[in-house]
């Protein structure tokens, strides 16, 4: 195997396992604490409202948010790390 080949396995592997981490962060928060936590984080009240709902309606949509700009901000890191960057 080529030194080439190594370093696109090694960056493909990192891409991969960001995008694994961000399904499993989006997935935790969206059917975790949205609906299956959801009876436990009942009595803890946020905005008027309890931590359950709060994650169903609003908090899965802030968190995905942030994992947009979180996958795109360690995406350019990794490109320039491997030299495949755009700028």
């Amino acid at each position: 195997m080529s030194q080439q080949d190594e370093s696109n396995n090694a960056y493909w592997s990192a891409n991969v396992r960001l995008i694994l981490i961000s399904l499993a962060v989006w997935a935790l928060v969206s059917f975790g604490f949205g609906i299956i936590l959801r009876p436990a984080l009942s009595g803890i009240a946020v905005g008027g409202t309890d931590l359950g709902f709060w994650f169903a309606q609003q908090g899965s949509i802030i968190i995905f948010l942030i994992l947009i700009f979180f996958y795109a901000w360690r995406m350019n890191k990794l490109d320039r790390e491997h030299g495949v960057d755009e700028e």
